[in-house]
């Protein structure tokens, strides 16, 4: 690989720390603030960059929300101060959350959910008032749900009524096994996943699925982010970082 091309890794480090950095600069991210943050390889450097604006004492006394298991832990560790979205200091509402995804469309609609948090982050990000994405340039595509699945979070009592309904909206839904344990995924909530994915060169109107899907007993979740607009920030293989 040549030297002046990212990987993806690197890639995704340097839409992470380009995002918080930019932010801090604007002042949308300021001291004291309450703010959500996200799950996955992208999302990890952006908690990490937080917390090296703690300890240099750019940010202070910020009530961060996690998405999950992994981030709670990393927060803990890096000395990030926790809180549930629920806590009096939090009220149920946080100033930004800042989150990565598997999938964005021109529009910004989004697909998220490949670590299974799908459920968590989308009562952070629609309970926030600024939601901020940031990804690496594999993530942008023209359209949703033909290439990245769609995860749907499930009852387990409910996956074959819901993947017969899935079918009738055009999708084909898989169960999400994991890698490392026999069985199924379980999600943090104590659910399944369903990887759904429409046919290539399908129209896939992902406002409209989202909430179709969500109508389906049985389903929990699923994971088309499209009633907030983001503001996304997308780093390129030539260290450039787009702003939409």
């Amino acid at each position: 690989m040549p030297n002046n091309v990212l990987s993806v890794d690197d890639q995704k480090k340097q839409a992470a720390r380009f995002a918080v950095n930019d932010l801090v600069e604007k002042g949308i991210l300021r001291s004291g603030m309450r703010i959500g943050l996200g799950t996955g390889s992208t999302a990890m450097p952006a908690v990490h960059r937080i917390a090296e604006l703690i300890g240099e004492g750019t940010l202070s006394g910020l009530l961060a929300v996690p998405t999950s298991f992994q981030t709670t832990i990393a927060c803990e560790e890096l000395g990030i101060p926790v809180y549930s979205l629920n806590s009096r200091e939090i009220g149920g509402n946080l100033d930004l959350a800042i989150d990565g995804a598997d999938e964005v469309d021109p529009d910004n609609n989004l697909i998220k959910g490949g670590g299974a948090a799908l459920l968590l982050e989308k009562i952070v990000a629609y309970n926030s008032a600024r939601f901020v994405i940031v990804a690496d340039e594999s993530k942008s595509v023209d359209g949703l749900g033909t290439k990245f699945p769609l995860p749907v979070e499930v009852v387990p009592e409910a996956r074959v009524s819901v993947t017969a309904h899935l079918s009738r909206l055009g999708a084909t839904a898989a169960i999400r096994y994991a890698v490392k344990k026999a069985g199924p995924v379980i999600t943090d909530n104590g659910n399944i996943i369903l990887d759904c994915l429409w046919a290539p060169g399908t129209s896939c109107d992902p406002r409209a699925l989202e909430e179709a899907i969500n109508g389906i007993a049985g389903v929990v979740e699923n994971g088309f982010f499209t009633k907030i607009r983001p503001a996304v920030y997308i780093a390129h293989a030539d260290g450039s970082v787009e702003q939409r």
